[in-house]
């Protein structure tokens, strides 16, 4: 089975204090409001290895509704599985035998799977031109949108549109 084929994939990427976690939970509350079953991935972008109490994401994750949670960082998979690297194609293998609808991924920019992108400052902008995929660009005031971007652009306080937008992409 090819990832991504029976179940839909949605990555949430920006970066650091972009609001990813609360778009994530938006998304994982409205999710199994609809009765899907949602599991997580995270990213621990910051280095090392995530500890259990820096996993308050996956935390946040699993108190919004999601069946299956997981962080990556350094190798360490928070599933205290060890191996000496892990892909994210490796942790969507895990995830093949778990009955879930959708998979919503925190992070992994390089990724290719569709994506959320969320701009806080003007140096953000930059990561409009480092990621495939855009399915729709969540902004925040302080971001300087001067000109109409080629997606589908959502003030992030218009959280009524874009969750319509995004819940329409993982029912697809």
């Amino acid at each position: 089975m090819a990832l991504g084929h029976h179940r839909k994939i949605l990555q949430i990427v920006g970066y650091q204090n972009s609001g990813k976690t609360t778009v994530m939970e938006q998304l994982i509350t409205q999710a199994k409001t609809e009765g899907l079953r949602v599991g997580t991935i995270k990213h621990h972008g910051h280095g090392g290895i995530p500890a259990i109490e820096s996993s308050k994401d996956s935390a946040r994750h699993e108190k919004a509704g999601a069946s299956v949670t997981a962080v990556e960082g350094e190798g360490t998979l928070r599933m205290s599985i060890h191996q000496s690297n892990w892909q994210l194609a490796d942790i969507l293998a895990i995830y093949e035998s778990i009955e879930m609808d959708i998979i919503l991924i925190e992070g992994y920019k390089n990724e290719h799977f569709p994506k959320v992108v969320l701009l806080r400052q003007a140096e953000d902008q930059s990561l409009l031109q480092k990621v495939s995929n855009i399915v729709c660009v969540l902004y925040w005031p302080t971001y300087p949108l001067d000109k109409p971007l080629d997606y589908p652009t959502f003030l992030i306080h218009e959280k009524a549109q874009y969750m319509e937008v995004l819940m329409k992409e993982m029912r697809k």
